[in-house]
């Protein structure tokens, strides 16, 4: 996965219940009701860690990779802008709409 994308999408931030569960296993059904707000609280590290699981849960429904480079930039952008109008949004559904506003430009699985 590009890692500008993660840095972009993940520098939101500390979800207090993810934060004390980073030992444990992070579930989705977890990282999908944490919000853009919610996000943007976290350490840089369990940002990365919930973003690239909502990215690669997003882009394998939608049947798409995640792209390198600047098309990965793009991605992070749209999610870090959907995060900046919406902070009370659920990161899985900003994501979602980034990957499906350009999914004509994604790669196919």
């Amino acid at each position: 996965m590009n890692s500008r994308f993660a840095a972009f999408a993940f520098s939101l931030a500390v979800l207090p219940s993810l934060a004390q569960a980073q030992s444990a296993s992070l579930t989705f059904d977890r990282a999908a009701y944490v919000s853009c707000r919610e996000a943007h609280a976290m350490t840089p590290d369990a940002r990365r860690a919930v973003a690239t699981l909502l990215a690669e849960h997003a882009a394998r429904r939608h049947g798409v990779r995640l792209p390198e480079g600047e098309a990965g930039a793009q991605l992070a952008l749209l999610v870090r802008g959907g995060c900046t109008l919406y902070p009370d949004s659920y990161l899985l559904t900003v994501v979602e709409r980034a990957i499906v506003a350009e999914l004509p430009k994604l790669p196919k699985r």
